[in-house]
């Protein structure tokens, strides 16, 4: 009866500061926070660095990670371990910063089923002088227009709105409409989905069929 009644549950202990690393580790740490004697409390930090180092034996002579290593370790102790660190000691209050936002490009094109990279690919064909390199170049954007077009779109589209919407994204730059030269047929981009489409579901119920086991 003094077991049940003595029982703890998660719910009633301290909240962990690094739950990974246990709770085991966080009693080593408090332990660690109430011992009077510096030298004491300093060889009890470095066995608990080297504990955590044993967990990751790949990385624990790495410098970058042994100082990762006694961050965590002052974060743990709620940065109440006076101890000699090899490292600068990082306050709680940087580690408590928020990060800088990610800067994210605003760009939103009238087409966006063809992707910001095309209209990268188009900025730098603009740039090239004319001549057999940027009429291919040219001529590769418009298919891959033409694919992400059929990708989201419809199942088929002329080619002649595939040369309008690539001179209005170029500002007129790039006009191929009138140079009689067609891009790669509707079907062929189909065909080459549906075949790699068939291949990936071809292999994996060749797969299901070999783990399946006979039930007679």
């Amino acid at each position: 009866m003094n077991l049940v009644e003595n029982l703890e549950y998660n719910t009633e202990r301290p909240k962990l500061f690094i739950p990974e690393y246990g709770r085991h580790f966080q009693k080593m740490v408090d332990h660690a926070v109430s011992i009077a004697d510096r030298e004491e409390r300093n060889k009890e930090a470095q066995a608990i660095i080297s504990v955590m180092g044993n967990l990751q034996p790949h990385l624990r002579d790495v410098p970058d990670f042994q100082h990762k290593l006694w961050d965590q370790l002052f974060i743990m102790s709620d940065f109440k371990l006076d101890v000699d660190s090899p490292f600068p000691i990082t306050s709680k209050e940087v580690l408590q910063q928020r990060p800088e936002p990610l800067e994210y490009p605003q760009n939103h094109p009238k087409y966006r089923f063809y992707g910001n990279n095309i209209k990268r690919m188009i900025d730098v064909a603009v740039k090239w002088e004319k001549g057999d390199m940027r009429s291919g170049l040219e001529y590769a954007i418009a298919n891959h227009m033409k694919k992400c077009y059929l990708t989201w779109n419809k199942d088929t589209v002329e080619d002649t709105a595939i040369f309008n919407h690539l001179k209005e994204m170029s500002n007129g730059e790039i006009d191929l409409a009138n140079d009689g030269e067609n891009l790669t047929e509707s079907g062929q981009f189909l065909k080459n989905r549906q075949a790699k489409s068939n291949r990936s579901n071809g292999s994996g119920s060749k797969k299901g069929q070999r783990n399946r086991k006979k039930r007679y």
